[in-house]
C-alpha cells in the first residue's frame, strides 16, 4: 500500500462512502464535527455509532445512502449524512428518517417521556435555498416552532442541522473550527491549503483519507459508489426526459400527472431502483408506484 503523493489523488470525502469510512473509523472526528455545527449546545464528549460494519450487500444496495446514526453520552440520537446532489422531495425524505429515528426508539404502550430527541446533520454539497434573500447564509437549524412567535419551541424531539458546504465557504466569516471542517470538504485537492491546516482534527482527518485513497480495496468501493451514484443520476435525468416528452400530448393538469407516472415506469422497467427511491424521484406515492408496478406485471 503506497501513499498518495499529492492531494489530488485523494479520495473525495464528500464520497458517502469514503465519508463513513473516516467518521466510522475515528469516532472522536464524528465528535468534533458535531460539535462544531451544533456549537450552542453542551460539546459531547463521546458518541456510540449504531451499525457502523459495511458490508458487500449493504454497499451495493439500491438505494445508495449511506448514513451515520450514533448515540451520545445523554441518550440523544444522530444521523449525519452526506448529499452530494439535490433532488425532489429531498426535506421530506429527511424528516422521515429523523421521525423513523424517533418511532423506532419505543416498543407499543411504552411511556413517550422516554423519547430522547433526534438530531439530524446533512451536510449538503449543494445549495438548498438559493432565492436571493437566502444567499447570505448557509447554517439552517430546523425545530418545531411556532409560526407567529418562532421563540417558542413545541419541543425537543426532532431537530435538523444542515450545512450548505458550497454557500459557507463562499461566505466565509464562520467560527474557526467549523471553517477547518468546511475547507477540509470544499479544498481537499488543494495542496497548498491541506498541507498547513492547523486545525488538529481536521489535519487527522486528512491523515485518515491519504491512508484510504492508499488502500486498493476502499478504492475499489469508492469508485464504485461515485459510479453508481451518476449511473442513478443519469437514469432519474433520461426517466424524466421520457416522462416529459410524453406528458406534453396530455392536458396541463393531467399532462404533469401522467408524466410522473411514466417517469416512475420507466425506472421500473430499468430495475435499478427500489419502490421507495422511485416514488421520491418521480413525486408520487410509494403506493401509487406499487399500483403501477403491479399493472405492469400483468
Amino acid at each position: 500500500m503506497t501513499e498518495p503523493s499529492t492531494t489530488s489523488e485523494l479520495l473525495d470525502p464528500k464520497n458517502d462512502y469514503v465519508f463513513f469510512r473516516v467518521f466510522s473509523e475515528e469516532p472522536e472526528l464524528l465528535v468534533d464535527l458535531i460539535n462544531v455545527v451544533r456549537a450552542d449546545e453542551p460539546p459531547i464528549v463521546e458518541v456510540s455509532l449504531l451499525n457502523p460494519r459495511l458490508t458487500p450487500e449493504r454497499l451495493g444496495g439500491k438505494q445508495l445512502v449511506l448514513d451515520l446514526r450514533a448515540i451520545d453520552e445523554r441518550g440523544q440520537h444522530y444521523n449525519i449524512e452526506m448529499q452530494i446532489r439535490r433532488f425532489a422531495a429531498w426535506s421530506a425524505r429527511g424528516l422521515l428518517y429523523l421521525a423513523r429515528l424517533l418511532n423506532e426508539q419505543l416498543e407499543s404502550g411504552e411511556d413517550y417521556r422516554l423519547l430522547k430527541p433526534v438530531i439530524g446533520i446533512h451536510l449538503l454539497d449543494f445549495a438548498l435555498f438559493e432565492a436571493p434573500e437566502h444567499a447570505d447564509r448557509a447554517l439552517w437549524c430546523f425545530e418545531m416552532r411556532d409560526r407567529e412567535r418562532p421563540e417558542v419551541r413545541l419541543g425537543r424531539e426532532l431537530q435538523l442541522n444542515i450545512v450548505e458546504l458550497r454557500k459557507a465557504d463562499r461566505l466565509g466569516q464562520l467560527p474557526e473550527r467549523l471553517s477547518a471542517w468546511i475547507a477540509y470538504f470544499e479544498h481537499w485537492r488543494e495542496e497548498s491549503t491541506m498541507s498547513t491546516h492547523p486545525y488538529p482534527p481536521v489535519q487527522r482527518a486528512i491523515e485518515k483519507l491519504r491512508a484510504l485513497s492508499a488502500d486498493e480495496e476502499a478504492r475499489y468501493w469508492a469508485e464504485a459508489r461515485a459510479k453508481a451514484l451518476s449511473d442513478e443520476a443519469t437514469l432519474l435525468a433520461e426517466a424524466r426526459e421520457e416522462g416529459r416528452e410524453e406528458g406534453r400530448e396530455e392536458g396541463r393538469e393531467e399532462g404533469l400527472k401522467e408524466g410522473r407516472r411514466r417517469t416512475a415506469l420507466a425506472m421500473l422497467r430499468d430495475g435499478q431502483l427500489d419502490l421507495a427511491s422511485i416514488a421520491r424521484y418521480a413525486d408520487l406515492s410509494e403506493d401509487e408506484v406499487r399500483q403501477l408496478d403491479q399493472d405492469r406485471a400483468h
